[in-house]
């Protein structure tokens, strides 16, 4: 990836990571400020509930006393005579909606719900509690048009020895609710617990019956399996609401009903809507202004760099002139500066270099041709001082010693010849003149030439020629000379014995040759100097044999390559093609 794409992607990423994280905050305190809000709502409303549903209480206690209190009451309690108006009369005076006058022992002596009901036994009121502290309370009651949720009384009226309960109240239904003022996206609904399983036609709020009430069945069923108030966001999207229950206690701490609060969810997912477009227009905004800025920096950045990465090129292939032009003062101006000085620098270590190289090479040559020729020399001149001394001391034995001398001086003489034509012979080789070349043939015969000396030294030679390679263009004369200089390297290096491998390999147009031996082995030091000119790990030699074989495979623009490691042989690898 380039490194201009790199950082408009890293601005990027940059630019929507912070959008990112900042809708991310925004949305998270915009949510805990509504739920707030909606706790405060909600405790304002549960508030308003519990004090509108104490005043009902009050009231009806106090209506139920003012009737304890009355002659009608105080008569009946003495006479005990059964009426079917009474309890109405008083209960419509009263403005209670239920009213029934209960004997002592239980008996129903008149009922404003039930007219015709009495002699009916109520129980529960001569179960010995002390209704005057009870105050108003929540009584499952049979009605004549169905099962209702009732806020009860009870006083007491006892004349002498006689008693008489007074039980009233009103139904807490959809009317009550209506008197609930709600903040708006609120409503709140009841629940009277009225049959042993749920029943959706038990579900009301201020205008009757809820619609879709069956969605709140396991709301409900979770308040009374845990008997607590529980929390539920029902819905889904804008539609959605949070409800928040109320339990509503009986006096047999029963559950007679559950309220339910329910806050409307649209505010807060209308605006966490507007939230997320304005975060993705800024994002969108954002990522323009990144690119564009992105794009600006990295230009300014990426120029120089680039400016600076081809003048390495270029001294990377040989123009060591190179210079990178800028005027910038920052560190891409130092760095460019520092390239300058840089290629300056390697410049004049260059010319020190190839100048010491020179030296160098005059010297090793020196070196070796004084190697060379001492040996010839000395030879040379011991026959001449011989001669020399024969012809002053022994005139009679002179022509025997001239005979002698002259034999000598004319091999070492033939000697001097073929060093100098070795030297000569690597100063001027002449170009490849290439054609089709049967390397598996040239490699075998090649071997063949060494059969006899390889089985004189002990070593096992062996070909593995590939029988796909087809002809390769090459100089047949010059390679029949590389295989020779690496056969003999191979020879020279096993002075114990082993194993010779030569190997073909047919690669796309051309060949690949490896020469393999067993031998002593090259340490890296040696491996890095093995094709220098003159250099030789030999104790003889001219140093020149891997130099011609290098210069060789080079005028055939292939490549030679060596691998090895000490006490474990040497492989030469060329390719051409």
């Amino acid at each position: 990836m380039m490194f201009r794409t790199r950082l408009l992607l890293i601005f990027t990423t940059t630019v929507v990571a912070s959008v990112g994280l900042v809708e991310l905050l925004v949305s998270h305190r915009t949510r805990l400020a509504f739920e707030g809000l909606e706790g405060q709502r909600v405790d304002a409303l549960v508030a308003q509930f519990q004090k509108e549903f104490a005043r009902r209480g009050q009231e009806i206690v106090r209506a139920v006393d003012d009737i304890a209190a009355s002659q009608a009451a105080l008569d009946l309690a003495i006479s005990a005579a059964p009426s079917t108006t009474l309890a109405g009369d008083l209960a419509k005076a009263h403005g209670l909606a239920l009213l029934e006058l209960v004997a002592g022992d239980g008996a129903i002596l008149s009922s404003a719900e039930w007219p015709a009901r009495f002699g009916y036994q109520e129980e529960w009121l001569a179960s010995g509690e002390n209704w005057k502290l009870r105050g108003a309370f929540l009584k499952r009651e049979e009605l004549p048009d169905g099962v209702a949720l009732a806020l009860r009384a009870v006083a007491t009226v006892t004349p002498g020895d006689r008693k008489l309960y007074v039980t009233g109240g009103q139904p807490l239904d959809r009317e009550f609710l209506a008197t609930l003022v709600l903040p708006a996206g609120m409503r709140v609904l009841l629940y009277r617990h009225l049959d042993p399983q749920f029943s959706p036609a038990n579900l009301i709020d201020a205008a009757g019956p809820v619609a879709r009430a069956d969605l709140f069945r396991p709301l409900i069923e979770e308040v009374e399996r845990q008997g607590r108030e529980v929390t539920q966001t029902l819905g889904a999207g804008a539609a959605a609401e949070t409800f928040h229950t109320l339990l509503l206690k009986g006096y047999e701490e029963n559950l007679p009903g559950v309220l339910l609060i329910g806050s409307s969810r649209r505010e807060l997912v209308e605006l966490e809507s507007s939230l997320l477009r304005t975060g993705i227009l800024v994002a969108a905004g954002g990522i323009l202004m990144a690119i564009a800025l992105g794009w600006w920096a990295t230009a300014r950045i990426t120029r120089p760099v680039r400016r600076l990465a081809e003048s390495a090129a270029k001294v990377a292939a040989g123009n060591w002139d190179a210079t990178v032009q800028t005027a910038s003062r920052d560190e891409i101006g130092q760095l460019a500066q520092a390239f300058n000085r840089m290629t300056g620098q390697l410049v004049s270590q260059r010319e020190r270099l190839v100048q010491a190289e020179r030296v160098a090479a005059w010297r090793e040559l020196a070196r070796r041709l004084a190697h060379e020729l001492k040996n010839p020399l000395f030879p040379l001149q011991i026959t001449v001082e011989n001669m020399q001394r024969a012809r002053e001391r022994f005139p009679e034995q002179f022509d025997e010693v001239f005979r002698e001398g002259t034999s000598t001086l004319l091999a070492e003489l033939a000697n001097l010849k073929q060093i100098i034509a070795r030297f000569s012979d690597f100063a001027k080789m002449p170009a490849p003149e290439k054609q089709p070349v049967d390397f598996n043939a040239l490699s075998a015969a090649t071997m063949k030439l060494f059969d006899a000396q390889l089985q004189q030294a002990g070593i096992r030679a062996s070909a593995a020629l590939d029988p796909t390679l087809g002809p390769v263009p090459a100089d047949p004369e010059q390679m029949t000379r590389v295989i020779r200089n690496l056969i003999l390297n191979a020879i020279d290096a096993m002075p114990a014995g082993g194993e010779l491998t030569v190997r073909t390999r047919a690669l796309a147009g051309g060949v690949r040759l490896e020469i393999a031996d067993t031998g002593q082995g090259l340490t890296p030091e040696e491996c890095d100097r093995l094709f220098t000119p003159y250099y030789t790990t030999k104790t003889h030699g001219t140093g020149l044999g891997l130099a011609i074989v290098q210069s060789v495979v080079s005028d055939h623009h292939g490549r030679i390559s060596v691998e090895s490691q000490p006490g474990q042989g040497t492989t030469f690898r060329i390719e051409l093609g």
